[in-house]
C-alpha cells in the first residue's frame, strides 16, 4: 500500500492517518518491547511526525530505555491498544505500532534490533538486517 496509511485502536476511539512513507521499519526485541508485546517483539514503522494525524485522546507512559533515551509510549486509555512511541533523541519521528495500522498496510520490518535481548526461542527472519543493540538513527527527515 502507499500513502495515506490509516489505522485505529481496537475500540475505535483513536484513528490515525499518515500522509508519508515510513523512514524505517523495525522489529524490536529489547526487554521493554518484549514486556509490552507479551514476550515477543514489537513491529514498528517510523514516520515523520509532521505526516501523522491522530484523532482521539491518548494516554502515555515513559521510561529510560537501554539506549539511554527516554521513550514515551502512547496508547488508547479505553482499550489499551498501543498506537506509537517517541524517543527523546528523535522527536521528529513517531514510531507507529504496525498493529495499529489497518491490515492492508503492506509494511514489514526491514531489520531486527536489540536481538541480544531476544529469548533463546525467538525466531528472527534471516532476511532481516540484524542489530544486537540500537542501530544508527535514520537520516534526518
Amino acid at each position: 500500500m502507499t500513502t495515506p496509511y490509516t489505522g485505529r485502536c481496537a475500540c475505535g476511539a483513536i484513528t490515525l492517518e499518515i500522509a508519508g512513507e515510513p523512514v524505517g521499519t523495525r522489529q524490536c526485541w529489547c526487554r521493554q518491547c518484549q514486556q509490552l508485546a507479551a514476550g515477543g517483539p514489537t513491529n514498528n514503522a517510523m514516520f515523520k511526525a509532521q505526516d501523522v494525524t491522530l484523532q482521539g485522546e491518548t494516554a502515555s507512559a515513559s521510561w529510560t530505555a537501554a539506549s539511554g533515551n527516554t521513550l514515551t509510549f502512547h496508547f488508547c486509555p479505553k482499550c489499551g491498544t498501543q498506537i506509537y512511541g517517541q524517543s527523546s533523541a528523535r522527536q521528529h519521528l513517531m514510531t507507529m505500532r504496525m498493529g495499529a495500522l489497518d491490515a492492508d498496510h503492506g509494511l514489514r520490518p526491514s531489520m531486527a534490533i536489540w536481538t541480544e535481548d531476544a529469548p533463546d526461542w525467538a525466531v528472527i527472519d534471516s532476511e532481516l538486517e540484524v542489530w544486537p543493540q540500537q542501530p544508527p538513527a535514520p537520516p534526518p527527515a
